[in-house]
């Protein structure tokens, strides 16, 4: 993409706004800035923008900016059927992502990785392995620090682990990995995806192009995602917790890769056998990258987990508060519920994303969870679902702040408090990031009251 004679608009300020802004103006390309909540975190984005040479668009100025701009980068957070992208994609004007302008000038060998859930984890195996090997590896994308931030320092020799989310799937067109990974793919973001078919079509998008001499590590043990090897030329290699297959799979107790066996594991540091599908699927990267096996499976085995991702925040007068604030879909709070070996009492709720709540109470009916509060936008329909499959145990309230502090009152020494509210966290909270920070900070606030944590 040349910049000297084409004109951008970056919508939607957050950190890949902003970091797509800084790459473009760093190269010399005229750039239009916007976006449509303007708060004080944004305005300050916008200030900074401003300062280095961009220019602001306003409500009132949209219309001109997208006549004369050429190219529209587009956060991830705006779906591709928002008007604005809609008015670029009627004048036959292109529409990028920030992933998409990263992926245009990536040297590094790419490891990508999507998936429903289990990313964040899989990438971080990944990356700890890659650095216990001694090779250069950066963690980017989806995880937090957006990849056009390391294209120009990512070289030929090094690795770039990549998460990649639906919203950057909708954008991203140009992204070659080395290997791309799918880990599972279960019901998730409906609300903007519509259905399930749109849905697996844009995580399939991820091993769609690649070639021959590529790898699509897949989940054998997940039919939807079983069902897209046919979707791609690479070499599908395939990681499973249930029998024996071409790839990384459990046997006897122990991981292993192409009957090569590596680790017990009960050695794994994170439990439930998501993490272990988790770990099945870094060892089948790894194992193709050609790593060492022994320093690979030191690495994984030692592995302690990522934040917010069934995390111990402290315990309190007996009662373990756990941050899953991660958990932003219905299956990923079932496993969530599933790692726990305590009563539970489980905090639910935030902003719809289009599930059906019903097979989460399925699930916590066979799980140590005995109780829920339900709060947020979305309380009245979790509890509908809760009712209409006779579970009974739960109270309700309006918010977040006020559901962490009923677990307080309701916890008994011996169970546990579990974050995971199986929903998104934009009716009270930027991102789950901003929400887990919430439960840690209230959590230790009631600790400082009556005891350090």
């Amino acid at each position: 993409m040349y910049f000297g004679n084409q004109k951008f608009l970056v919508a939607g300020l957050s950190r890949s706004g902003e970091a797509s802004a800084r790459f473009l103006l760093s190269r010399g390309a005229a750039v239009w800035i916007y976006d449509d909540v303007v708060t004080d975190t944004v305005r300050q984005t916008i200030n900074r923008l401003v300062a280095a040479g961009a220019r602001e668009v306003t409500a009132e100025t949209l219309r001109d900016a997208v006549a004369d701009c050429d190219v529209l980068v587009l956060s991830p957070g705006i779906p591709i059927d928002n008007s604005l992208p809609v008015s670029f994609r009627k004048a036959g004007k292109a529409i990028i992502g920030e992933c998409e302008l990263g992926a245009m000038f990536l040297r590094a060998t790419a490891v990508a990785v999507t998936g429903t859930n289990g990313k964040t984890t899989t990438v971080s195996m990944i990356d700890a392995a890659l650095n216990a090997c001694g090779k250069k590896s950066v963690p980017c994308g989806n995880y937090g620090n957006p990849l056009v931030n390391i294209v120009e320092d990512a070289d030929f020799d090094d690795y770039a682990v990549i998460e990649v989310s639906s919203f950057q799937l909708e954008t991203l067109f140009s992204l070659r990995s080395h290997i791309a990974v799918i880990t599972n793919i279960t019901e998730d973001h409906l609300n903007r995806h519509y259905n399930m078919e749109n849905y697996i079509f844009l995580k399939s998008k991820l091993i769609r192009g690649l070639r021959e001499s590529e790898f699509a590590v897949l989940n054998f043990d997940d039919a939807n995602t079983r069902r897209l090897a046919a979707s791609t030329r690479g070499k599908v290699v395939w990681f499973s917790a249930s029998q024996t297959v071409d790839g990384a799979y459990l046997e006897d107790g122990k991981v292993c890769f192409r009957g090569e066996r590596l680790f017990d594991a009960d050695k794994l540091t994170l439990g439930g056998r998501h993490n272990l599908e988790n770990a099945l699927a870094a060892t089948a990267v790894c194992a193709l990258l050609g790593l060492d096996m022994r320093t690979v499976s030191d690495a994984l085995c030692s592995f302690r987990g990522v934040k917010h991702r069934v995390e111990k925040i402290c315990e309190l007068k007996g009662v373990d508060y756990v941050d899953d604030s991660k958990g932003t879909n219905v299956d990923a709070a079932l496993k969530a519920a599933g790692c726990m070996a305590r009563p539970t009492i489980m905090l639910l709720g935030g902003k719809d994303k289009g599930y059906d709540y019903s097979p989460l109470f399925k699930g916590l009916a066979g799980s140590k969870v005995v109780h829920c509060i339900i709060y947020g936008e979305n309380r009245f329909k979790i509890c509908a679902a809760a009712t209409a499959e006779g579970f009974g145990s739960f109270s309700l309230c309006v918010d977040f702040s006020t559901a962490v502090q009923l677990s307080k009152i309701m916890a008994k020494p011996g169970q546990c408090v579990l974050l995971s509210p199986a929903s998104s966290s934009f009716d009270e909270f930027s991102d789950y990031e901003e929400r887990g920070d919430a439960f840690a900070r209230i959590v230790k606030g009631i600790a400082d009251e009556k005891e350090n944590c």
